[in-house]
């Protein structure tokens, strides 16, 4: 699956375990383990980067050099939608450009539903939702929205996406919680969703210091997210860039989610495309894995 250019982002070129990327004004060269290949471009167009960010080089993740003024804070357009760009210490941006092809498949999936029920009142519970892109994307295809996220300061960040966005008017709800906790009280309450987002990381803390471990917890985030799906469930997208999980492992763990319900599950890795002249000639840098189910039409 991979996510079409557009807007203020482009992959350039890839290699050396490295990638070289133009994001809004700047040039910028950050590393991609798996990029484990020769680049395209000569050293001369990698030497004109405004910012080379290396990993691990500081005890709060890792550094940036900048070889001229650069302005680390900005925003750009990608995917029709808005985003505050944040050029971290940890390297994130607050971008996560493979996540595009996502972002239209779940737009898609809503207005059809909209248009051929004429129901409105479609809600989406976005788990792990960081600086918002698929809460965004599913806001600006009608549905009702539940954001939630451990970092108080990333769901602001998300919140200032939504501005941006002109979406801040819409119904979303923004809740700063641990995941796990949060589905297990929409449980006992009996909530439920037409449609669960969620991008579980490797390894997380939440608002009051709950851990989060990918091998432990996993597992019992999806069985209690099944009970949140409701009867007219629409889709559950499932994204994840822990090592070692592929396509095939990710779809066995969604079956946990919607096994035995009517509907079609596909995975596969998420993909940026190079960007090149001849489009048949675009490498592809993988960039995590997905699986998402859709009910029948």
């Amino acid at each position: 699956m991979a996510a079409q250019a557009g807007g203020d982002y482009q992959l350039l070129d890839s290699g050396n375990m490295r990638k070289l990327e133009r994001i809004g004004p700047y040039l910028l060269v950050r590393p991609s383990l798996q990029a484990v290949w020769q680049p395209r471009l000569i050293d001369s167009d990698w030497q004109r980067a405004d910012g080379v960010y290396e990993r691990g080089v500081t005890e709060d993740g890792g550094r940036w050099t900048f070889h001229r003024k650069v302005n680390r804070e900005f925003d750009v357009l990608y995917g029709d939608l808005q985003f505050h760009i944040k050029l971290t210490n940890f390297g994130h941006m607050g971008l996560f450009a493979e996540q595009l092809d996502n972002w239209n498949w779940m737009r898609d999936a809503i207005r059809a539903r909209m248009k051929r029920t004429n129901d409105r009142n479609l809600y989406v519970l976005n788990l792990f939702g960081y600086t918002g892109g698929s809460t965004l994307a599913c806001s600006q295809a009608g549905a009702h929205c539940v954001h939630v996220d451990a970092a108080k300061g990333v769901v602001d960040w998300a919140r200032k996406n939504a501005e941006l966005s002109g979406l801040h008017e819409r119904p979303i709800r923004w809740i700063v919680d641990d995941a796990v906790k949060f589905v297990k009280r929409e449980e006992r309450r009996g909530h439920t969703y037409q449609a669960i987002i969620l991008d579980p990381p490797t390894f997380g803390r939440g608002p009051k210091g709950e851990v989060f471990k990918i091998e432990d917890d996993l597992v019992p985030l999806l069985q209690a997210c099944r009970s949140l799906l409701a009867d007219d469930a629409l889709f559950v997208l499932y994204s994840c860039h822990t090592p070692g999980f592929t396509p095939i492992t990710m779809r066995n763990q969604l079956d946990i989610v919607v096994g035995g319900k009517r509907g079609a599950i596909e995975a596969g890795e998420m993909t940026v495309p190079e960007q090149q002249p001849d489009p048949t000639r675009a490498r592809l840098l993988p960039s995590g894995v997905y699986a998402r189910w859709l009910a029948p039409g």
